[in-house]
């Protein structure tokens, strides 16, 4: 059965999508759920409208990433923590940690779950990676300062 995605779902396609699918599946699930339509060919006109739509959206999501992307890659992240004398931190500064910083020093918000790096136990300055938007990801410097 072919059917046109009315949202996205995972593992099958994107708002818009022309998609064939098992009969009961489409019809039971998609269709049932008003995740799709079935493909006549005005649904097809329809889809090619909502891709375009789709395409405009990721362009402009895709723009303000790299833009965030640039202001974040000039700035430095302060977190101060508790150390020993020659530097080594009494437990470590985390994903999470570093994103409420980069909310309170940079006014962004990113999940801590797009932060990857090891987490930090001694001070002074890391780098961090961020991943923004599927096509844009950035490095983040983060200074580590004794409090």
């Amino acid at each position: 059965m072919k059917i046109v995605l009315r949202a996205d779902v995972a593992n099958l396609g994107n708002r818009g999508d022309v998609v064939t699918v098992s009969d009961g599946y489409g019809r039971n699930y998609l269709i049932a759920n008003d995740l799709a339509l079935k493909a006549t060919p005005g649904a097809e006109r329809q889809a090619i409208a909502m891709r375009r739509t789709r395409e405009l959206a990721e362009a402009n999501t895709l723009a303000e990433a790299q833009t965030v992307a640039a202001r974040i890659a000039e700035k430095v992240i302060l977190i101060g923590a508790n150390a020993g004398p020659e530097g080594q931190l009494f437990g470590s500064v985390t994903t999470a940690d570093i994103s409420t910083a980069l909310g309170e020093q940079v006014n962004v918000t990113i999940d801590r779950k797009d932060l990857t790096g090891d987490a930090i136990k001694s001070l002074g300055m890391h780098s961090v990676s961020a991943r923004i938007h599927p096509e844009v990801s950035v490095a983040i410097q983060v200074e580590v300062v004794a409090v």
